[in-house]
């Protein structure tokens, strides 16, 4: 494992009990690379392993976006998300992480949380939001999607009908939205975004560590068999991302236009 000080993609600090972890892409919309994902896997564990550390939060630099999923530009570069240490884009098992790692975690959206950042924090335990954050899903427009806990979790979260529009239609919603759909715990001015996160962070620290861990293992518990229904989606869309029709999605993406896809059907 690198040292946490040797991260290129993301920032990981520590605050009293509370770590900090910034996805810091800022030039890509905080997208993330395969070696973005493997320094959050990394970061994660590191809290994991840090006993003095009692929550997590994530965020994203700068204030234009929390994170915009998976690097499209890249992947319409070199036909996958880039090089990292294991060779594998570790997405599915960050999300286990970020599920199981006994210690909340917090997401402070900070601007855009859209496609597979949109999943992040939906994953996270509790999600503070700036009122300049924007939510959404990004898969139909560029030739991906997530139906593991990206849609499954997601309904559990807002509801079948909520998280449907939010798929099929791609639109993007505001923080006042997101809070009336329970998408979000909180909304705050953009300045007061980390002081009110490190607020809930040192709160929740406070409290039994133990008591903690077993609450969260146990509101789990309900959605668990989604972590299955991921791994097979994960197969498919490996598959999906090589054939024509995934491919157009990123190659309109990355030369800015609208994709056509009139030409595929199923």
């Amino acid at each position: 494992m690198p040292r946490t000080t040797d991260f290129q993609d993301i920032r990981y600090q520590i605050d009293g009990p509370v770590a900090v972890v910034t996805i810091n892409r800022p030039e890509r919309y905080n997208a993330m690379r395969a070696r973005t994902v493997e320094e959050l896997v990394h970061a994660f564990r590191a809290a994991w392993a840090d006993h003095a550390v009692r929550c997590v939060i994530l965020t994203g630099a700068g204030g234009k976006a929390f994170s915009t999923g998976g690097d499209v530009k890249q992947r319409a570069e070199t036909g996958d998300y880039g090089p990292s240490e294991s060779g594998l884009f570790e997405l599915d098992h960050l999300h286990r992480l970020i599920r199981e790692l006994p210690k909340p975690v917090i997401a402070a959206v900070n601007g855009l949380a859209i496609g597979g950042g949109h999943v992040l924090h939906v994953l996270c335990d509790i999600s503070i939001a700036s009122e300049t954050a924007r939510f959404g899903q990004a898969g139909p427009r560029v030739g991906s999607f997530d139906a593991g806990f990206g849609t499954n979790y997601l309904a559990r979260v807002i509801g079948e009908k909520r998280a449907r529009e939010m798929w099929f239609f791609c639109r993007q919603y505001d923080a006042a939205t997101a809070e009336r759909w329970g998408l979000v715990n909180a909304v705050v001015p953009p300045d007061q975004l980390m002081p009110e996160a490190m607020n809930w962070a040192t709160e929740v620290a406070r409290m039994s560590p133990t008591a903690i861990r077993f609450l969260k293992h146990s509101f789990n518990t309900d959605t668990e068999h989604q972590a299955g229904v991921a791994n097979l989606a994960t197969a498919a869309l490996d598959m999906f991302v090589d054939t024509a029709e995934g491919q157009e999605g990123a190659a309109a993406f990355a030369e800015k236009r609208k994709p056509d896809f009139t030409r595929f059907s199923l």
